[in-house]
């Protein structure tokens, strides 16, 4: 991060020095660009980095409020905020994980996978706070039927669509850092598949209008990837604490249970009543039976995907449980000594010495030379 000591130079612009230095980059990239709020020549573009675009003023009963709608210019928005999440994600991997990962004394293999659930979690809290308070404030949870009446949602109030802006910046990161944190080969495909998952899901949910069910749905899926990622982290710090795996395993079945009744209830029954069907993509309308249908094939297949992979994971953690359960069973007890079979000579023993039965010695007595 910026203003911290160099232990080692590199060549400028060399591989090494772009890994090494990637949030200083960001950080003076973003700098320029507060630098040209001060100019009136650059102010208009500086704020098109800056501030969401497309604003227009809907009127309402009690006047005029100002929503947005998206647009070709929400892509250089995205990419401000991309190295914003850069440069915090830099902060929090070097002044709060690799101070813990120095305690623990981790592997190579433990120690990214804390890296990435530190990071995680930090993304997952935030985004669950920050979530939590728009579904809230705006009322989707106190009205469902606000999630599909009056399709399509084209109208966006500020804080629902920064909040969307920031969601796509973060996992379009995501990327870059898998360089820029020298993942293992291993680890690349798994990570690029929940990181593409969540990509798909919350640009289908912005471009196609349904920014209401996808808040209440990102609402319980992040609350149960930070369990899960609380839960690794805690097993790194001890090794025989698994009971928040436990509770992760129970609330991910039931948010599997929820996120599809959600989708089915809004999708395929909600916006089925909707007077407005019909496919018209310049006023953002896509309410037709076959974009439904698919749709719904998408975020049934995902979390079917998803329930796969964990009921396949929960059958491989047993089978290694029930391995090593079975494995110290089979240890046989340390053989005893056999015990030395001494034998005794007829007669008794007196002193240590041998007795005959009438009481004399054993022992041949020497004769005495005449």
């Amino acid at each position: 991060m910026a203003f911290r000591r160099r232990t080692k130079s590199y060549p400028l612009f060399s591989q090494e020095f772009v890994i090494h230095n990637h949030a200083d980059i960001g950080f003076c990239l973003v700098l320029c660009v507060l630098i040209g709020l001060m100019f009136e020549v650059t102010a208009k573009t500086a704020f098109l980095f800056i501030l969401p675009q497309y604003n227009v003023s809907v009127p309402t009963a009690d006047g005029e409020t100002v929503h947005y709608h998206y647009g070709p210019k929400d892509l250089v928005t995205v990419l401000f905020y991309i190295f914003i999440t850069i440069i915090l994600h830099a902060v929090v991997q070097e002044y709060i994980l690799d101070k813990i990962s120095k305690r623990l004394h981790l592997s190579k293999v433990k120690h990214s996978k804390f890296n990435e659930s530190g990071q995680l979690v930090v993304f997952h809290l935030s985004s669950v706070i920050w979530c939590f308070y728009v579904v809230v404030t705006e009322g989707y949870l106190t009205n469902p039927r606000s999630l599909w009446e009056d399709y399509p949602h084209v109208y966006l109030p500020f804080q629902v669509k920064f909040f969307y802006l920031c969601q796509l910046a973060y996992w379009l990161h995501a990327l870059p850092e898998l360089y820029f944190q020298k993942v293992r080969k291993e680890e690349i495909p798994r990570q690029l598949q929940y990181i593409c998952l969540y990509l798909v899901h919350i640009a289908g949910a912005y471009l196609f209008n349904l920014s209401r069910l996808g808040l209440v749905l990102l609402l319980l899926q992040y609350s149960t990837e930070f369990l899960f990622h609380t839960a690794r982290l805690c097993y790194f710090a001890d090794e025989n604490n698994e009971k928040l795996f436990n509770a992760w395993a129970a609330a991910f079945a039931v948010t599997r249970l929820f996120i599809l009744t959600l989708a089915v209830l809004a999708i395929g029954f909600g916006l089925a009543r909707v007077e407005n069907q019909a496919f018209d993509p310049e006023k953002g309308n896509f309410n037709t039976l076959l974009c439904r249908l698919c749709m719904l094939l998408l975020v049934c297949a995902a979390q079917a995907w998803l329930m796969w992979r964990f009921i396949h994971s929960q059958l491989r953690h047993w089978r290694e449980h029930w391995s090593e359960q079975s494995a110290k069973r089979r240890v046989p007890a340390a053989p005893r000594l056999a015990a030395r079979l001494i034998k005794r000579e007829s007669g008794y023993h007196e002193n240590g010495v041998v007795k005959a039965e009438n009481g004399t010695s054993t022992r041949t007595k020497k004769l005495k030379s005449p």
